[in-house]
């Protein structure tokens, strides 16, 4: 071995050796030394927080890295945000290879759980929520990773939330896996955002299940690259409750799984069943934009194999009932609005609808459902469209939940 080799492994053993647990039990002064545990964490050690309920008046923030933040168990360590006087998070985390695990967090005046700019987060056997019920005054996000690489959800549960249970933006290289999103507006979203695997989830008595979606005007958009499979889209009926102004507002009560202006979107192997609008709809962004480098189109989309129950019966989209009566009484299991040009360009828009029947709007523009001429056909476009290679994530992040 070279000095220069020993001497880094000498350095990794005594940065191990020291890795400590910060023990903060419940009680009295919980914003003040829970905190001062997170200023004072090194990278390595363990935030344990004991079991109980913690009663917050401020948001707490993680800026160190590799901490994990872990509690005696979902539902046994719980941190209430309910007496929290600002509107941030309930948690910020800034710090790369942090995580979040066996805890609840409830009533956040902002978002529940959120880390920003990091490289490998997780979040592992974490409940967020809101325990009056869906409102609008509820949290936008349950658990929020943003501008982050790297990111597993795992075992997580969220409810409540006014935008999204479950929501990674602007990220790459995600999974989303074995949790459960439930009355939220949208229950698990993946938005301007890259590689992500989104499988073995239950998304259910939301107004809208999954949410695969890009926007213009943000700092990074062309989200592509998202497979969506294996997962329970069941019952989202939960009336949209989304604050006025917002994006999530305009997704109909009853969408089973939602794709908007994304690439290379592939949808397979999912139970979807009891959505009254529709069980897959597949639409262009049809609010107005400046910004000429976005495309609103959905491009490049796969939906087959799926296990497609009764859905469509009483769609709640503008115009929905003049719809289902063209089409028969009820919408097909899939629905594409048919645009296939903007005005600052057009196709291709490659598509294999391989589960059907399949509805195509024929919509003159993007958002006109005024200008349907609707057709039924029993699947759409053709087989050759590659799936997206399957997500990994740096091996020692990538462990089974426990």
């Amino acid at each position: 071995m070279t000095p220069r080799f020993i001497a880094l492994a000498l350095a990794l053993c005594a940065s191990t050796a020291q890795a400590r647990t910060l023990e903060v039990p419940v009680g009295a002064g919980a914003q003040e030394r829970v905190q001062t545990a997170l200023l004072d964490a090194k990278p390595g050690d363990v935030v344990a927080l004991g079991a109980g309920r913690f009663e917050f008046t401020d948001g707490l923030s993680l800026d160190v890295a590799r901490v994990t933040v872990t509690g005696a168990g979902e539902g046994k360590t719980i941190l209430s945000f309910a007496g929290q006087k600002g509107s941030g998070e309930g948690l910020l985390i800034t710090g790369n290879g942090d995580t979040v695990r066996d805890l609840t967090v409830q009533d956040t005046k902002g978002d529940g759980v959120k880390s920003k700019g990091v490289d490998r987060i997780s979040f592992i056997g974490l409940t967020v929520e809101w325990t009056a019920g869906p409102k609008e005054t509820n949290g936008a996000y349950g658990v929020y990773p943003v501008a982050s690489t790297n990111v597993l959800i795992d075992h997580v549960t969220v409810r409540g939330a006014s935008d999204a249970g479950i929501y990674v933006g602007q990220s790459k290289t995600i999974i989303v896996r074995n949790s459960r999103a439930e009355f939220n507006v949208a229950g698990i979203e993946i938005e301007n955002s890259m590689n992500a695997d989104v499988h073995d989830n239950v998304a259910t008595h939301n107004a809208g299940g999954i949410l695969v979606f890009d926007l213009p005007g943000l700092p990074q958009m062309g989200g592509h690259s998202t497979r969506v499979f294996h997962n329970q889209v069941v019952d989202n009926d939960t009336p949209n409750f989304a604050r006025k102004g917002n994006i999530v507002g305009n997704v109909p009560t009853g969408t089973g799984v939602m794709l908007m202006a994304n690439r290379d979107v592939h949808v397979f192997d999912n139970t979807i069943s009891g959505n009254q609008t529709s069980a897959v709809m597949v639409i262009a962004y049809s609010l107005s934009f400046d910004d000429k480098a976005y495309n609103p189109l959905p491009r490049d989309i796969v939906v087959r194999d799926n296990r497609i129950g009764r859905n469509g019966w009483a769609p709640t989209l503008p115009g929905g009932q003049s719809l289902a009566g063209a089409f028969g009484g009820s919408l097909p299991p899939v629905i594409w609005d048919g645009v296939t040009s903007y005005a600052g360009g057009g196709g291709p828009v490659s598509l294999w609808f391989k589960d059907g029947p399949v509805g195509n709007l024929n919509l003159a523009r993007a958002g006109d459902t005024a200008s349907a001429k609707p057709a039924v056909t029993a699947t759409l476009g053709s087989a050759g469209l590659a799936e997206p290679a399957p997500v990994t994530l740096p091996p020692d992040q990538d462990k089974p939940a426990t």
